[in-house]
């Protein structure tokens, strides 16, 4: 079964405190919903249209893991304690085998 992915590109961070609240309640969340983090923040050198801003990859064991994980109510909680203190690219994809 293909693994899922969360990607999540930062554009900007207009409120450090609102991301700060976010990611106390995120890290659970995302652990609790199955949830690796292989990259959070570090090093970016971004290419083409790309934006060098904090990135994020988070691997679940399916993509319908990662979905669900989106969905749950810790991490709707968490989103809504980032609101609007950041402008971020979020996605979900589906892994090859």
């Amino acid at each position: 079964m293909p693994k899922g992915y969360w990607v999540s590109v930062y554009r900007t961070i207009s409120d450090p405190e609102k991301l700060a609240a976010y990611n106390k309640l995120a890290g659970p969340a995302v652990k609790a919903g199955g949830g690796r983090r292989l990259a959070v923040g570090g090093r970016v050198v971004a290419h083409d249209a790309g934006i060098a801003e904090r990135t994020v990859l988070i691997e679940f064991d399916s993509f319908e893991q990662a979905l669900a994980a989106r969905e749950s109510a810790a991490y709707q909680e968490a989103l809504i304690a980032l609101s609007d203190g950041v402008e971020r690219d979020f996605r979900i994809v589906e892994g090859i085998d």
